[in-house]
C-alpha cells in the first residue's frame, strides 16, 4: 500500500464526533495486534471481571506511570477475527466532550498506538476480506446520508445487494472466457464455438448492466441532494419563503426591501430527496456597496443551483425588474413562484390563479386586452413568451402553498427521470465508470465477433470488461484507487 495507507501496526482514533457539551460518549477506537495489551495497561477494572472477548468492563483509566485518573468509562473488547477489522479491536467508551477523548487517545498514541489515517479501519476491514469495496462506499454513504432513503440506499449496498449482481456478470464473463479459451487451447478435440450463443450471452450481461447504470443519477440525488435557490427582486417574500419551507426564522423578514444581504442556507427532505435551500438578496441594481456584493452572490448562487425558484409579487404582477432576472436564470430548470396572493382581492385572485395554471409554453393570445381586469392586464405584463414549466401559487407569510411547491419540485424530479422512493439500490460515479468501461469491452467484443476475428481477439475486450467488474467490488483494484475511496472516510472509520 501507499505510505497514505501503510495499513501495518496498531492504529487509535477517536470514532465520535467530538463537539464541547454535546453528547454524553466519546468513543476512542484502537485495532491491531497490541489493542488488548495496550488496554490493558490504561484500564483498570475493578473486582473480577473477566478480559474476555465481546464483553464489556466498567473501570478507570489512568495514566500507566502517574496513575494519574483520567476517566471513568467502559471498555468493549473484541478478538481477532471477530471484529470490524478482522483484527484485535477495543473501544474506550469515555464521556464526552472534548477533553476526556482527546486525553485517552494522547494516552494510547504515547503507549504504542499511531494515530489512525482517514478510512483506515474501514480499509483494514476490507484488506482482510471483512468487506468488499461496494459494502465499504456503503458504509461511507450511510454515514454521510441525508434522508431515511438515501439511508437505506446506503444499507442496501452494505448488505451486498449490488455485489452480488456484480459478481454474477462477472462469473459469467469468466464462463464465457473459459468456453473461448478452450477452443484456443484444444481446438482440435472441442466442437466449434456457437458464434450466436456467445453474443446471446453478452447481449444479457450489457442488459444488466445497462439496467444498473440507470440508478446512477438516483444515487447521486439521494447522495448529495438539491441545490434550491430562491431568487427574485426585494421584498417579493424570498425570506418568507424559506422561513416557512422550513418552519424557523432562518432569514430575517421586514416590510424594507434589500433585508438580506447574504446568501442564507436551510437543509431540508422533500419526498426523501436532502434539499438544499438558499435564500438569495433581492436582484436589482443599486448603489450600496454590501447590497452590490449581495445581488452578485445571488446571480452566481441561481447559476449553481439544480433548480431555480423565481419568486414574483402577485400584487405587483410580473414587472420589468421580474423580467429581466427571468432572462438571467431562465437557462436554469425553472419554477415561478408566485408569492403574497393572499394581498390580493378575491374576486382578481380567482383569475389570476386561473392564468398561472395554464401549463402551456405559450401565451393564449385569443383573450382580448379589454376582456382582462387591471390585475391581470398588470400580473401578465412581459410574461415571456417561453413561461416556466412550472407555477405555483404561495402566501408564504401566512405558511400557504408549501406542498404545492414541494409537489411541484418532486413533479420536476420526476419529469428528469430521477426519482428517490422505492430505490433498492444505487450506483455511485466509480462504480458507473466501471460499468461504463465494463459495456465498452463487452461491445467490442460483439464487434470483434462481427468482423470474424480470430478467438484470440475475443479474450481481450472480455478481459477488459471483467478487471472492470472487479474494480467495482475490489477483486481487481489498484492502489490509487483505494487511496481515492478511503481518503473520504472520516478518521475513525
Amino acid at each position: 500500500m501507499s505510505e497514505v495507507f501503510a495499513t501495518t501496526g496498531t492504529i487509535a482514533a477517536i470514532a465520535t464526533a467530538v463537539v464541547p457539551q454535546q453528547g454524553s460518549v466519546g468513543i476512542v477506537r484502537v485495532s491491531g495486534s497490541q489493542a488488548i495489551a495496550l488496554a490493558q495497561t490504561l484500564f483498570h477494572a475493578p473486582g473480577q471481571q473477566v478480559w474476555e472477548s465481546h464483553r464489556i468492563l466498567y473501570g478507570y483509566i489512568r495514566h500507566p506511570q502517574t496513575q494519574q485518573l483520567v476517566d471513568e468509562a467502559l471498555l468493549l473488547l473484541m478478538k481477532a477475527p471477530r471484529s470490524y477489522t478482522r483484527e484485535d479491536v477495543v473501544e474506550f467508551h469515555c464521556h464526552g466532550g472534548i477533553m476526556a477523548v482527546q486525553q485517552v487517545l494522547q494516552l494510547c498514541l504515547e503507549n504504542g498506538a499511531r494515530l489512525a489515517q482517514p478510512g483506515e479501519f474501514t480499509l483494514r476491514a476490507f484488506l482482510n476480506g471483512r468487506l468488499d469495496l461496494t459494502q465499504a462506499e456503503g458504509i461511507a454513504d450511510l454515514v454521510g446520508a441525508k434522508s431515511p432513503q438515501a439511508a437505506q440506499s446506503a444499507l442496501a449496498g452494505l448488505q451486498g445487494k449490488l455485489a452480488h449482481p456484480i459478481r454474477q456478470l462477472r462469473a459469467n464473463c469468466l464462463d464465457i472466457l473459459a468456453e473461448i479459451e478452450a477452443r484456443i487451447d484444444f481446438e482440435e478435440d472441442l466442437l466449434p464455438l456457437d458464434d450466436k450463443v456467445i453474443i446471446s450471452e453478452i447481449d444479457k450481461i450489457a442488459a444488466e448492466i445497462t439496467r444498473l447504470l440507470e440508478t446512477k443519477d438516483k444515487g447521486e440525488l439521494l447522495r448529495t441532494g438539491l441545490k434550491v435557490a430562491i431568487v427574485g427582486r426585494p421584498n417579493v417574500g424570498k425570506s418568507s419563503l424559506l422561513n416557512a419551507w422550513s418552519r424557523s426564522d432562518r432569514a430575517i423578514v421586514t416590510d424594507l426591501p434589500g433585508t438580506t444581504r447574504d446568501v442564507v442556507e436551510s437543509q431540508l427532505v422533500v419526498g426523501g430527496i436532502p434539499v438544499q435551500v438558499l435564500d438569495t438578496a433581492g436582484i436589482r441594481e443599486t448603489t450600496d456597496q454590501v447590497e452590490k456584493i449581495g445581488v452578485e452572490r445571488s446571480r452566481r448562487a441561481a447559476n449553481a443551483a439544480d433548480l431555480v425558484l423565481l419568486t414574483i409579487d402577485a400584487s405587483a404582477g410580473w414587472t420589468e425588474g421580474d423580467q429581466e432576472i427571468y432572462e438571467q436564470v431562465q437557462h436554469r430548470p425553472l419554477i415561478l413562484v408566485i408569492n403574497k396572493i393572499d394581498l390580493v382581492e378575491e374576486s382578481e385572485r380567482k383569475t389570476l390563479q386561473a392564468q398561472i395554471q395554464n401549463r402551456s409554453t405559450e401565451r393564449s393570445r385569443s383573450v382580448s386586452e379589454r376582456s382582462r381586469t387591471p390585475l391581470e392586464k398588470q400580473a401578465t405584463r412581459s410574461v415571456p413568451q417561453e413561461s416556466p414549466k412550472s407555477k405555483i401559487v404561495t402566501a408564504a407569510a401566512q405558511n400557504q402553498g408549501i406542498d404545492a411547491l414541494e409537489t411541484a419540485i418532486l413533479e420536476l424530479v420526476k419529469a428528469e427521470k430521477v426519482q428517490a422512493a422505492d430505490l433498492d439500490l444505487a450506483i455511485n460515479q466509480r462504480q458507473a465508470a466501471a460499468l461504463t468501461q465494463a459495456k465498452i469491452s463487452l461491445e467490442q467484443v460483439q464487434a470483434t465477433i462481427a468482423q470474424q476475428l480470430p478467438l484470440d481477439f475475443w479474450t481481450i475486450d472480455l478481459r477488459g470488461a471483467i478487471q472492470a467488474l472487479g474494480e467495482i467490488t475490489g477483486e481487481e483494484v489498484t492502489e490509487s484507487v483505494l487511496d481515492r475511496i478511503f481518503s473520504k472516510f472520516c478518521i475513525g472509520k
